[in-house]
């Protein structure tokens, strides 16, 4: 049987490029280009082809598992075509699984769509061809999990996105293009030509219209990384960080005691920034985080670095009994060697408002904090897609741990409870003398 492919694609001049590159061997491949330029459509043949070329696993990685079904499995070019049918048929073995979103071939070669969101829905599994799609969107650790697999069983790794500000995306673009053996492209729409000016001025108009700026428009269309992630909370602190010099070497100071500030989040991903306070200065030193670890993992990885404590702060529901054991968190912590504050429990937005307040006072080691930077650039407001609007509310990702932690910080360090209201206050409230009034920090009963 001869079967050709593509099937139901025939290539634009400008996707050539890539394909040729994987053709001729390439491992690695940086893709950037604006929206609407066909790069989805344009890697599912890559890997339709591949999958008869090798067999083995391949993975389409989206930022969240249900994105990878609307976008992709149960997904439509805008001439109709589903995504699926660039799969020919004639190779297929059996019907395509719907439930976990995965086809075989009739040779042994599986393709499944994952989400970064659920890493470890893929753990123990052998891939030897991977699309990261929106990959500046995506949890970056999803690659740091698959990179080693794929150096050893001699994979290739495509990643594809349209900017989201000077994140891990601009990493990996820097990286690319600095490196011979990596593939590296980016297409704005001049390049391209694939939509109509008329199209692009009116589309420019209604981001004006509804953002006051064509920011966002130079991010889509032009592929603009000096953009900030659309929603993000801390996008101009962080820019007037970097632009203050605020972001560098910071060093550790041994006579000052380092705070720990931590978010024990859901499904046992721990986010932990270190910080020393020095005078109305926070030096921001260092960051860890992790998921698939307990608590004394954590302890641990604290006592191996070469800090002296000062306090250690977490969230409220440190306290809750867990399940299996019936322990508190906070007891385990305590157990182990760490007594945790409580940090104050005030609103999200109140929390958002006080990281706001304490960001100009923030100095960060630029090498030690940059995945927490990358989480703090990347936490956004939720966008409602039917009223093409931002809603007063964080969208829970991979960034939210870290950005958590971090607001629990701000709020630990400008307020504090005050027995005479029986509420949260700022300190600034009180005036001078607060520091070393009767006024304390909320602690564990």
């Amino acid at each position: 049987m001869v079967i050709n492919v593509p099937v139901n694609y025939s290539p634009r001049v400008y996707q050539q490029s890539l394909l040729k590159a994987m053709d001729g061997g390439c491992k690695r491949a940086v893709w950037v280009a604006h929206r609407r330029s066909g790069k989805d459509k344009t890697c599912i043949n890559i890997i339709a082809k591949k999958m008869l070329e090798r067999v083995g696993n391949y993975y389409y990685f989206f930022p969240t598992y249900n994105q990878g079904r609307k976008v992709l499995w149960d997904g439509m070019d805008k001439e109709g075509k589903k995504f699926l049918d660039h799969f020919p048929k004639e190779v297929l073995a059996g019907k395509p699984n719907d439930t976990e979103m995965k086809l075989k071939y009739k040779n042994g070669s599986l393709f499944q769509v994952v989400g970064s969101d659920n890493i470890d829905s893929i753990v123990g599994t052998n891939p030897v061809g991977c699309v990261f799609t929106e990959y500046s969107l995506q949890d970056p650790r999803a690659w740091g999990f698959i990179r080693p697999i794929l150096a050893e069983n001699d994979g290739w790794a495509i990643f594809v996105f349209t900017p989201r500000g000077e994140n891990h995306g601009l990493d990996i673009y820097e990286l690319a293009k600095n490196d011979k053996n990596w593939f590296c492209e980016l297409l704005t729409v001049d390049q391209t030509r694939a939509i109509p000016q008329d199209v692009l001025d009116q589309e420019r108009k209604e981001i004006i219209r509804l953002y006051g700026n064509d920011a966002l428009f130079r991010q889509e269309y032009y592929c603009d990384f000096t953009v900030p992630i659309a929603g993000a909370y801390y996008a101009d602190n962080i820019i007037q960080a970097y632009a203050d010099g605020r972001v560098g070497k910071v060093p550790y100071e041994p006579r000052i005691p380092v705070n720990t500030y931590w978010d024990l989040g859901v499904n046992d991903r721990n986010s932990i920034w270190f910080v020393q306070n020095v005078g109305a200065e926070y030096r921001v030193i260092d960051f860890l985080e992790g998921s698939g670890q307990g608590l004394p993992f954590y302890i641990k990885a604290l006592k191996e670095k070469p800090y002296i404590y000062g306090q250690h702060w977490g969230p409220h529901d440190i306290q809750v009994k867990e399940y299996s054991t019936g322990v508190t968190r906070i007891d385990t912590a305590k157990s182990l060697g760490i007594n945790f504050n409580i940090a104050p429990r005030l609103s999200i937005e109140e929390g958002i408002d006080a990281v706001r307040n304490v960001f100009s006072k923030c100095w960060f080691d630029q090498e030690k904090c940059k995945d927490g930077l990358n989480s703090l650039k990347n936490y956004h407001k939720t966008y409602d897609e039917k009223r093409k609007t931002y809603l007063n509310h964080p969208y829970h990702d991979w960034s939210s741990n870290a950005a958590d932690a971090f607001r629990y910080m701000a709020v630990s360090t400008n307020y504090r409870i005050s027995p005479t209201r029986g509420s949260y206050v700022r300190t600034s409230e009180v005036g001078a003398g607060w520091e070393g009034s009767s006024y304390i920090p909320v602690r564990a009963a």
